[in-house]
């Protein structure tokens, strides 16, 4: 089969960062399903995985967000039938979906929605993941808890995990929503996604915040630059409040500064259950068959902002390097063929 991989890290602009491949097709383990992958999307982690980590030997193909079409199956797979079309975000320690082919655990797998085309469908699956474990398993904004009033801020709500982050906040909570944007367009593109408030991150965020009239912020999705914002969350946060990151602090944040009001600290990587095995991997593919679920009903839109073209070489370097400017809005998808 095609793929695309590398065999040393590189940056984007050298033409042997990513390389158009020919490999053996993948074969299924017993908890697999063989995909015949239709579209793909790009993420911040390909780019990191792609600058971090080289392979021993051979190539190393990354991505870790598609849809596709089941082929086959393994022997412990119940669910599923050849003809499925499916979506999910894979699993770090395994081949990712640059590639024609890839196999998959079923149980960090989920049926795509009928109403998306696979571009539109392969935008959402690792943000939606991310997203809804960081609103409901990290920081529980579904449960009781110290406050009458939960107050969400979002800090960089126009990129790919705060989009789908404040539509499941705004559908499945009665959260009150503060997200960070800076460019006119990002602050247009998050209050129609749902936030109840935007702000400017590059502005002082404690005098934005006061001036929206909003409750103190009960709750912190960082999902960009943690090292920036900490220290300012931490004055403004309320007592016994809870602050989540998904990003490698460019440097050391103080977590004493939480102690006083009893904050709690929470991180969130997508790739936990799969990675460990967790006896609870079910849960990815419970989540996503919701997330398709929800897009059906129109109660969450598709987060895709542009699409590349097919996947090759080529293509894929042009996305990578769109991603690492970091002025992106909603995800970059790509589409596969045979």
């Amino acid at each position: 089969m095609r793929a695309i991989g590398y065999k040393k890290s590189l940056p984007v602009e050298d033409s042997n960062s990513l390389l158009d491949i020919t490999v053996d097709d993948p074969k299924p383990e017993e908890n697999d399903l063989l995909i015949k992958v239709k579209a793909i999307a790009v993420n911040p982690v390909d780019t990191k995985i792609r600058m971090r980590m080289a392979p021993e030997s051979g190539h190393k193909i990354i991505g870790w967000d598609a849809v596709g079409e089941v082929i086959s199956m393994g022997d412990k797979v119940t669910g599923f039938e050849p003809g499925d079309r499916v979506w999910y975000a894979g699993d770090l320690t395994r081949p990712g979906c640059n590639a024609q082919k890839q196999v998959v655990d079923h149980r960090i797998v989920g049926k795509a929605p009928d109403n998306l085309d696979d571009c539109q469908a392969a935008a959402l699956p690792l943000t939606s993941i991310t997203a809804w474990e960081v609103l409901f398993d990290r920081l529980q904004i579904d449960k009781t808890s110290a406050h009458k009033k939960r107050t969400l801020l979002v800090i960089g709500g126009a990129g790919g995990v705060g989009s789908i982050l404040i539509q499941l906040a705004a559908q499945l909570t009665d959260a009150t929503i503060i997200a960070t944007a800076s460019r006119a367009e990002s602050q247009q593109w998050v209050k129609a996604l749902g936030a109840d408030h935007v702000i400017n991150h590059y502005d002082d965020l404690a005098e934005q915040i006061e001036s929206t009239g909003s409750d103190p912020v009960t709750d912190v999705a960082c999902l960009t630059h943690s090292e920036q914002y900490f220290t300012q969350c931490m004055k403004f946060m309320a007592p016994q409040g809870r602050f989540c990151l998904i990003d490698d602090p460019a440097e050391n944040i103080d977590i004493t500064l939480m102690k006083q009001k009893s904050i709690s600290l929470h991180w969130e990587f997508m790739f936990t259950r799969s990675m460990f095995n967790t006896d609870d991997m079910i849960k990815q593919q419970e989540l996503l068959n919701h997330i398709s679920e929800m897009v059906e009903k129109g109660q969450i839109r598709s987060t895709l902002g542009k699409t590349f073209g097919e996947m090759n070489a080529e293509n894929l370097r042009k996305a990578h390097e769109a991603i690492e400017s970091q002025k992106t809005i909603g995800k970059i998808a790509l589409t596969v063929t045979e």
